[in-house]
């Protein structure tokens, strides 16, 4: 390593150790009461996260199981206080870092569950810790399109009725996965900023999951953030090198700035369940010709640090390292969460 290389490091390694740091979307195994991954997220502290939000249901897996995940996982983090907190508000997040406590936060990645009618469920949700809800996961449901819906029926009235709903109540509306056309229409209809919380540039990479360059800007105009993943479909072919999430990065930061960017590496703890899905779900998962027999590749937790190193190669002041890494997740919580 030479000696730029090594003070490159030295820099990233401090934006990182003195920025709040922010991974929008993870997944752990979606079987309730077996917690035997989560001890993995120590990987995620050891690397620098301080705020995780971690994935309790998608697509057309029932209310019942969503509930149960919630229960399940709410109650390890309880045992576990000593090393982590289940934020309520974003004055929380700032606590737990103080503390060296890691903030756990929940995310449901589609309105299914909700199809019919919200009856108070997406306060039940909020109070169990959900803070951003998608609108379709790929495929349309009632509230709206999914994204590989030839037929996007744009946001329904139901949909519209849930918006409001989750402005009431403080949760930040998504449109990762979601249909174009139901996409323009929430950013059209919500007065809160709007995320895609782990959505990269088809600029980049065409991929039927990417966003084009309207609805970046569409995200940012209402205040929102589009949270860059880390999986390798998405990125390239088959391609999870941090070189890759930084040109998905750098792309969005090109055009809309970099405080509309952040991180959702989207990464699978339990790779054996994520092949189970996509066998049993290629409907609504459908396999992915780049994968050709090969295991999907994704940025671990291991990976900020070299993604980081690259935003501080190309000059990025540390001041939008440091909104990149989390600061924008924390303006819009702010905004948004009660």
């Amino acid at each position: 390593m030479t000696s730029t290389e090594e003070e490159r490091r030295a820099r990233a390694c401090c934006l990182i150790e003195n920025s709040l740091v922010w991974d929008n979307h993870t997944c752990m195994p979606l079987r309730p009461h077996d917690t035997s991954f989560l001890p993995q997220l120590e990987r995620s502290r050891a690397a620098g996260i301080d705020v995780i939000s971690i994935n309790v249901g998608a697509g057309p897996l029932d209310l019942a199981l969503h509930l149960r995940m919630l229960a399940s996982l709410r109650r390890w983090f309880s045992d576990h206080r000593d090393r982590y907190v289940l934020v309520e508000t974003a004055s929380d997040v700032d606590r737990a870092r103080q503390e060296d406590k890691v903030s756990i936060a929940f995310d449901v990645e589609g309105m299914t569950p909700l199809d019919e009618g919200d009856n108070g469920l997406i306060q039940l949700f909020y109070d169990l810790g959900v803070r951003w809800m998608l609108i379709a996961y790929n495929r349309k449901n009632a509230a709206g399109g999914g994204c590989l819906d030839d037929d996007d029926p744009g946001l329904s009235a139901h949909g519209r009725a849930m918006l409001a709903e989750m402005k009431r109540v403080g949760m930040v509306v998504c449109c990762s996965h979601t249909g174009h056309r139901t996409g323009r229409d929430v950013m059209a209809n919500a007065d809160n900023p709007v995320i895609f919380s782990h959505s990269n540039a088809s600029a980049v990479w065409s991929h039927y999951r990417n966003i084009p360059d309207e609805l970046i800007k569409a995200c940012a105009a209402t205040g929102g953030v589009v949270g860059v993943n880390g999986i390798g479909i998405f990125l390239g072919e088959n391609d999870a090198r941090p070189e890759l999430v930084f040109r998905h990065i750098d792309h969005m930061v090109q055009l809309v700035g970099p405080d509309h960017v952040g991180l959702a590496l989207d990464y699978v703890f339990d790779q054996e369940e994520l092949a189970q899905f996509l066998k049993a779900m290629p409907n609504i998962i459908p396999l992915d010709r780049s994968l050709a027999g090969q295991t999907m590749k994704m940025a671990p937790p291991e990976a900020l640090l070299p993604i980081t190193e690259m935003m501080v190669a190309h000059g990025y002041p540390d001041g939008a390292v440091a909104a990149i890494l989390g600061g924008n997740w924390r303006r819009v919580a702010g905004q948004v969460w009660r």
